[in-house]
Order: C-alpha cells, then structure tokens, then sequence
C-alpha cells in the first residue's frame, strides 16, 4: 500500500482529502502543521507529500526544503494564491506539482496517481540503461550521471530528461512536453515547461548544451 503524507492546517481540507485518498487505498499520514509534518516526514517512509504553502509555526516553502535536503520523494504544493511567483518559488525548490485552492479532490487523485507512476517508471524505456555523451542513466535505479558522477534531479526534471532523451533529435514543442510528462488532465500553462528545463539545464552543468531550445516552437535534445 502507498503511503501520503498530507500537511494541510485547514481541518475541513485535511479530513475531505483523507477520506478521499483512504477510499482509493492509500495509507494517509495527516499533519496540520509544518512541525509536525518534518516530525510525521522523519519518522515515516512515504511515497508522496502534499504540503499547503501557508501554515502555522512552519511554511510549506520552509518544509519542502528541509524534505529536499533528505529525498527526492514528489511534493505536491497546495496553496490559495494563483501567482506565478508562488508557482515558481515552488519549482524552484524541487516541488513537482502545484495545485491552486479550491480544487477538486478527484483532479487531485488523478494527479497524484499519474506522479506516483511515472516516478515507479512505468512510462520509461524498456532499456535499463540511457547514455549519450557522457550523459547516464539508470532506469531502473532512477540515478543520473555526468561523466561518472552523480547529479541529483527532482521526480520531475528526471522525467523531462528522459522524454527528451528518448525523443532525441526532435523538435518537440512546449504542449507535446506538458502532455507527455505532466499528462493530459494537468491544468496548468506550458510556462511550467520552460521553469522545468531552466533547472535541469543548471543540474547538467556543462552538459546543458544538449537540451536546444527551439525558437517558435519548443526545445530539442542534440549531442555534439
């Protein structure tokens, strides 16, 4: 059984959100504050977090960064403002998905499940093994190499990398992307796309010249 770990200071929200993801089988962790969700993240192995951004005593801003430095485990951000500062603070911290009050439980559950897939790497290559000039990766393992060494990428980011690795060469455009790693029922704009590939641009380092952008349309993966 998956396990969530759901931090949410809103009693109404976090009791509808656990009937709802105890309904559809998973294990449900509550906090109702940023506290108490660090103690509940610590003592717990969880397969996914959903952290509101306003909280008592502890941020979800504060708390999805200390959970970063420790794992790599999705975070879906929940939060009452629609701003694309906010949004892009959240990515900016390594969150995968952010998701704006009021929203539906249901869309909430699609969501998750689609994250909880592709990060068990059911939509990967039948291959266990990617590389492209000095670039690695492990599909199985999930981990990603550069010249031998280890670079560490959200949930997210290493499914970008993926589709544009196993897109090589093609100019894939800024909605193909979204639906391809994001999937069809996300309901956001394709500037996640672009805030995305900045930060795995600035994880490859002096590989990030593989990823191209493409003017007018989108981006695509080339090697020298």
């Amino acid at each position: 059984m998956q396990k969530i770990l759901i931090i949410e200071d809103e009693v109404k929200i976090l009791d509808i959100l656990y009937d709802y993801f105890t309904k559809e089988g998973y294990e449900v962790i509550r906090a109702c504050d940023g506290i108490k969700g660090i103690e509940a993240f610590e003592s717990n192995s969880v397969d996914l977090v959903i952290l509101d951004v306003m909280m008592p005593k502890l941020d979800g801003w504060s708390v999805c960064k200390r959970i970063r430095k420790k794992s790599a485990v999705p975070i879906i951000m929940l939060t009452a403002r629609n701003d694309e500062e906010d949004m892009l603070m959240g990515f900016d911290l390594k969150a995968d998905e952010y998701v704006t009050k009021p929203f539906s439980p249901a869309v909430l559950i699609a969501r998750v499940k689609m994250l909880l897939k592709r990060t068990e790497g059911t939509v990967l290559s039948e291959s266990n093994v990617l590389e492209r000039d000095g670039l690695r990766i492990n599909l199985d393992s999930h981990n990603v190499y550069i010249d031998n060494s280890e670079i560490k990428l959200s949930p997210k980011e290493y499914d970008l990398l993926v589709y544009f690795i196993k897109n090589s060469g093609i100019a894939l455009s800024r909605d193909s992307i979204l639906n391809a790693v994001w999937g069809f029922d996300y309901f956001g704009n394709t500037r996640v796309v672009d805030t995305h590939v900045k930060k795995l641009r600035k994880a490859m380092e002096h590989k990030a010249y593989m990823i191209q952008t493409v003017f007018g349309i989108g981006y695509k993966f080339e090697v020298e």
